[in-house]
C-alpha cells in the first residue's frame, strides 16, 4: 500500500498536468479565432486642453493617467457620456489616476461646467 502523501502527491500532479494541459489548449485555441470587428466612428471635436498636473508627480509616482469626458443629463438618464451631444449643455470632466511605484492608486477629478455643442456640425 501507498502511504497518504504519496497518494497526495500523485493525485495533486495529476491535476496540475491536467490544468496545464487544459491552458495549453485554451491557448492554442485562441490562435485560431480570427475577429473581424467593425467600427465607423467620425469626430470633429478640437479640444486644446492645457492642465498643468506637476503636482501629481513625486518620488513615488509610476505613472499618471488622464482622460477627459463629456457628460450630460437627460430626463432618462442622470448621467450620459459622449453621444448625442448636438446642442446639449454638457459638462467636461478631467479624470486622473495616479499609479505609485508602492501603496495605494490615488483617483481624482476636476468638473468643468457651462458648455454647449452646436446644434448643427459634421
Amino acid at each position: 500500500m501507498h502511504s497518504f502523501g504519496y497518494r497526495a502527491n500523485a493525485l495533486l500532479t495529476f491535476a496540475l498536468t491536467i490544468l496545464a494541459l487544459i491552458c495549453a489548449m485554451a491557448s492554442f485555441s485562441d490562435n485560431l479565432n480570427s475577429p473581424s470587428p467593425s467600427a465607423h466612428v467620425q469626430v470633429s471635436l478640437t479640444l486644446n486642453v492645457s492642465a498643468n498636473l506637476q503636482s501629481l508627480f513625486t518620488w513615488n509616482t509610476k505613472q499618471v493617467f488622464v482622460f477627459l469626458a463629456a457628460e450630460y443629463e437627460t430626463p432618462k438618464n442622470s448621467l450620459n457620456q459622449g453621444s448625442n451631444l448636438r446642442g446639449r449643455e454638457y459638462n467636461l470632466t478631467l479624470h486622473w489616476h495616479v499609479m505609485p511605484k508602492t501603496g495605494k492608486m490615488f483617483a481624482d477629478k476636476l468638473v468643468m461646467s457651462g458648455f454647449r455643442f452646436p446644434e448643427e456640425y459634421r
